[in-house]
């Protein structure tokens, strides 16, 4: 259910709300929140709520306070809160405080990709495939890298001691509105995965967010550290994302059709990117380390190594399947770099008459010999990118190139660089 601020006042006064969680993510895809009390909300809708960004990595240089205002169409209760003063949370967009939008708002932005995409006639939805590790705790309540069973793909319990922690994820989610659908154990020991129903690029975006904290409440709850680290086992499968993606015009899937045109100019489109956004859906250095162990260098094919898959043919399942992206990384960027990397191509095709080709062989060599195996390349390569410049604003571009140095730099000077990605990203808010 969409809610409107006024229902969401009275949902608020009804049943028992004593705190409103505020929620953001930063740049990295770090879910933020500030919490408010019920008689703070009106003025939340109304004016926002100011809050100091200058202590958060990614907005520490803007212009000192910015403001929050709640989008009720994203009420949920947060189940794992008391019943008797119920929390409930809300995604924000993000102002300055003469009321001009923040240009570091990518959740704003992708509302724009969105709009955009619209103009055109058409409308994406996105579907997730989110794999996650479940570690044990030491004595103190620390994770360690300990996997909580020894079990293989498809396998189940006992051999699975997981089938109760996912299933409690999977109500959970429900209980938000979220829509899982499958769920099963992965290739590593203590390793899951779980899907969710394809919905609107925003949906998905908030969703994942939502996902990811549900599975560290959850597993937390269970005595267990979940994480969604790229490789926590040096010597184990890695944790990826699949990004699946419907092209609709009306209620058509154009994927259904192999050859439109528009799904053709679409894909070319993300392909020809994918070198650039490499930084944005691979953004750790360990995400490397998952892709090196993991891919081979088929890029677009029905092989379940390939990069990017095209599934024809499969009714409203028919999508592109970008399958190199991991958990880590900001969805509000990434949709909007896939979206808008597939409207320049149909803006391209539509303007000038260009015709796109079916993907060959050497296309997808060409795309295979730019794809950058190490954070340190991937960021050489974004530096360089015409359409990341037009995409992502400077300031947060320029800032998202010193911290990623940064991290290659920790990395590179390190005599261990498994045991210094441990340190830096296993047990962190993104991971």
């Amino acid at each position: 259910m969409k809610y409107t601020a006024k229902e969401v006042l009275q949902f608020t006064r009804e049943n028992d709300v004593k705190f409103i969680r505020l929620a953001f993510s930063d740049i990295y895809g770090a879910l933020r929140n500030l919490s408010i009390m019920p008689t703070e909300l009106e003025k939340a809708f109304d004016q926002g709520i100011v809050f100091d960004a200058t202590a958060i990595s990614g907005f520490d240089r803007t212009a000192g306070s910015l403001v929050l205002k709640p989008d009720p169409t994203t009420l949920s209760i947060l189940p794992w809160r008391p019943t008797q003063g119920r929390v409930i949370r809300m995604f924000c967009h993000i102002y300055h405080e003469d009321g001009t939008p923040f240009s570091g708002d990518f959740r704003r932005q992708l509302i724009g990709a969105i709009d955009e995409l619209s103009s055109l006639g058409l409308r994406a939805s996105i579907g997730l495939e989110c794999e996650f590790y479940l570690f044990e705790l030491d004595d103190k309540g620390y994770a360690t890298t300990t996997p909580h069973d020894r079990a293989g793909y498809f396998d189940i319990a006992p051999r699975d001691r997981g089938e109760n922690v996912r299933r409690d994820i999977c109500l959970t989610l429900e209980t938000m509105g979220l829509l899982p659908e499958t769920s099963h154990h992965e290739r590593g020991p203590g390793q899951h995965e779980i899907s969710l129903k394809y919905v609107s690029p925003l949906d998905a975006a908030d969703q994942f967010l939502t996902f990811k904290s549900v599975v560290k409440m959850v597993a937390e709850r269970n005595g267990l550290h979940a994480s969604f680290m790229p490789k926590p086992l040096k010597a184990e499968h890695g944790n990826g994302m699949h990004i699946n993606l419907s092209l609709y015009r009306s209620n058509e899937n154009l994927y259904n059709a192999n050859t439109s045109q528009q799904v053709l100019a679409f894909t070319h489109g993300v392909l020809n990117q994918l070198p650039a956004l490499s930084l944005f859906t691979n953004p750790l250095t360990n995400s490397y380390s998952r892709l090196r162990a993991q891919h081979s260098k088929k890029l677009v094919e029905p092989d379940e190594r390939a990069w990017l898959r095209l599934l024809t043919g499969h009714g409203d399942a028919s999508r592109i399947e970008l399958r190199s992206p991991d958990p880590t990384l900001n969805p509000y960027i990434v949709f909007t770099l896939m979206l808008r990397a597939g409207i320049a191509a149909l803006e391209t095709s539509s303007e000038t008459g260009y015709s796109y080709q079916p993907i060959s062989a050497e296309m997808r060599n060409k795309t295979l010999d730019l794809i950058p195996t190490s954070l340190k390349a991937a960021i050489q390569i974004a530096e360089q990118s015409s359409f990341l410049s037009k995409t992502i604003p400077y300031l947060f571009l320029e800032d998202y190139f010193d911290v990623k140095r940064n991290e290659c730099m920790l990395v590179e000077e390190s005599t261990d660089h498994y045991v210094q990605e441990i340190s830096h990203y296993f047990d962190t808010s993104i991971t």
